[in-house]
């Protein structure tokens, strides 16, 4: 993924709604159509996804010994169907089906459902996430949660937009202004699993110095930065699919995204999302062990 070399505008800027607009890498019309195929295509994901929330699942454990169930596979192969015959030239990046294509220069990453324990027990956390890549830079983004009745879409240049929960028209999403630790509300995936990867040495004391904490997790807390209800979502253990929606929206509304070395990458399993203004500060303290004594 680009990320600006030294004097180019881009890493000038690192954040804000004028730097996320220059990486646009094609029309608006175009972009436009990969939202408008990612919106259709979450219109029958959640269906299946629906169908079968709080039923009784087939449910196996992959490789790398997480759970997967039939509705995630069915959902998945449904992305693929609806984006290949729209798109028969780009490339997909899946989690339960891998790479085809993926050499192309337009690539979708696809999620099928983000939260799959959730999904597993009830939890109505879990959405479809859906983002296209031009050239290695991201360039459209939809999360769809049908649980919870919330829709979250962008594209580069286009700003980042939130339908459902309460609004019946799509309302513009901006991060908060907030530009102090003390008075920030951040959001993180499973803490112990944060502190045991020894990435964030300084994570439980960073979350000591903020005015409050919650352990929301996966796309929910970045979708609460895009929304400007809280400044910080740290997590680790990152697939490019768990994290290139996310990324989208949260750049389109204004903040940031970066591993904790402050690169913008969807390589890395580690990530700081915040509202671009305490950034730098936050990536400090997590990088800085405790004080021993």
């Amino acid at each position: 993924m680009t990320t600006g070399e030294p004097g180019s505008k881009a890493a000038s800027a690192p954040f804000g709604p004028g730097w996320s607009a220059s990486l646009r890498k094609g029309s608006e019309a175009e972009l436009r159509s990969w939202v408008d195929l990612a919106m259709a295509a979450c219109d029958e994901a959640d269906a299946i996804a629906l169908a079968g929330f709080r039923q009784d699942l087939v449910v196996t454990r992959k490789p790398d010994r997480s759970f997967v169930t039939e509705a995630d596979q069915e959902i998945e192969r449904l992305l693929r169907d609806r984006i290949l015959a729209a798109f028969p030239g780009h490339g997909l990046v899946g989690e339960e089906y891998g790479e085809e294509a993926g050499a192309a220069d337009v690539r979708w990453f696809l999620d099928p459902i983000d939260g799959t324990h959730n999904f597993l027990r009830g939890v109505p956390v879990f959405a479809t996430l859906v983002a296209v890549e031009r050239e290695g830079e991201l360039q459209a983004a939809v999360i769809s949660a049908p649980a919870l009745g919330g829709r979250w879409f962008g594209l580069r240049g286009g700003g980042a937009w939130a339908l459902g929960m309460g609004s019946r028209r799509p309302r513009p999403l901006h991060v908060s202004q907030v530009a102090a630790i003390a008075d920030a509300q951040l959001l993180y995936g499973e803490g112990p699993a944060i502190e045991a990867s020894g990435v964030a040495p300084g994570f439980r004391d960073l979350l000591a110095m903020a005015w409050r904490t919650r352990g929301f997790g996966d796309f929910w807390g970045y979708t609460l930065v895009a929304e400007g209800a809280a400044e910080a979502m740290i997590e680790e253990g990152l697939s490019a699919w768990d994290i290139a929606a996310p990324m989208l929206l949260i750049e389109e509304a204004g903040g940031r995204v970066t591993d904790l070395a402050g690169t913008r990458s969807l390589t890395t399993q580690n990530y700081l999302a915040s509202n671009g203004l305490l950034h730098e500060g936050l990536r400090t303290s997590l990088l800085t062990p405790p004080a021993k004594g």
